[in-house]
Order: structure tokens, then sequence, then C-alpha cells
């Protein structure tokens, strides 16, 4: 399958395991680089892709996650949870999710750091990771709305190390996805 979550053009190979030695074979003789799974999660935070029970888990509304684009709130259909969706969206939703970018000093953002503005914590990452292709330790976190504009500054509690952070927009890399489409 063509599928990427690392941003990049890629593939998932699905076989039976006794042909997975070979086909891994041929594939790393063709060029490709084996890489891990921090690797990977490296990846994905750069490109603003969200995990499941992270990132998106039940604790945060589709509106907060930024999902709305995936609901047809106009569709003939009674779905559930649509009259909650529907009067959070008229309100407008008290969390947004967005991505930072971490003064972080050698250190990443784990999951659950509290994201704090004038002393308060107003939110929590959700995914943490450095991001080589930019530079930059980034994260991907829910705050308070109000405090989701990008250039928003904030801190990330690290640790007991309070880390200055700047909301920038997602993805932080490839935003056109020019390179997925190879």
């Amino acid at each position: 399958m063509r599928v990427s979550f690392a941003g990049e053009l890629g593939w998932e190979i699905h076989c039976k395991a006794g042909d997975a030695p070979e086909i891994w074979d041929a594939v790393t003789a063709g060029g490709a680089t084996p890489f891990g799974m921090f690797a990977l999660d490296a990846l994905r935070v750069e490109k603003g892709y969200r995990a499941w029970k992270g990132d998106l888990s039940t604790d945060y509304t589709l509106l907060e996650s930024g999902l709305d684009r995936f609901i047809d709130f106009d569709k003939n259909v009674n779905f559930p949870g649509r009259d909650a969706l529907v009067a959070e969206r008229d309100a407008g939703p008290s969390k947004r999710a967005i991505g930072l970018v971490v003064e972080a000093n050698g250190k990443d953002a784990p999951y659950m750091a509290p994201v704090i503005k004038d002393g308060e914590i107003v939110g929590e990452t959700t995914s943490g990771a450095w991001g080589y292709r930019v530079g930059a330790s980034l994260a991907i976190g829910m705050v308070r709305a109000d405090l989701a504009a990008p250039g928003t500054e904030l801190e990330v509690d690290i640790f007991g190390q309070m880390c200055k952070a700047r909301v920038q927009e997602m993805p932080f890399w490839d935003a056109k996805n020019e390179r997925i489409r190879g």
C-alpha cells in the first residue's frame, strides 16, 4: 500500500511472514534505508500527523482536534453526538490542537507535558520530537482556544525545566505535500 505516516513518499508492505526475508532483501538491495520508530515518530511530528491515543483521543472533541473538515453537518443523518458537536461548533471549541516550536535545551517535550502561559497551565503536549529536517524541537499539543494563534508565546514544562515555546501552524515541514507526491 502506498501510505505515509512519515510524510515522505512511502509504502507499507503486507505479506506472509515466510515471504518477509526475501522481500526485505530485495527492498534494501534496491536502496531502501531501514529506520526505527523514534525516527518515524520524529518524521510524523514534523508533518503534523497526529497519532491515536496521544494527539487524537476521546479526551478531545473532533472540533478541538481540528478534524471539522471530516464532519458533514448538512448530511441528512442524525449521527451520534451531532447535537453536541453543533452546539460546540456554534459556541466555538474551548481548546485547539496546535504545533509548537520549543526551545527545549536538548530535551524534547514528552507526552502530557504542561503548557503554561503567565504561570497558569493552559494545556498539554500530546507529542514531541526533534525535527531533523527543520532543526528544531517540535511538539503537538492542545491549549485553550484563545492561545492557539500562530506566534503566541507559551512555555512547556519539560521535566521541571520551563522552556520557551511558540505556536506555529502545522505542518512544520513540506506544507504543500510535494515530497509525498514524489
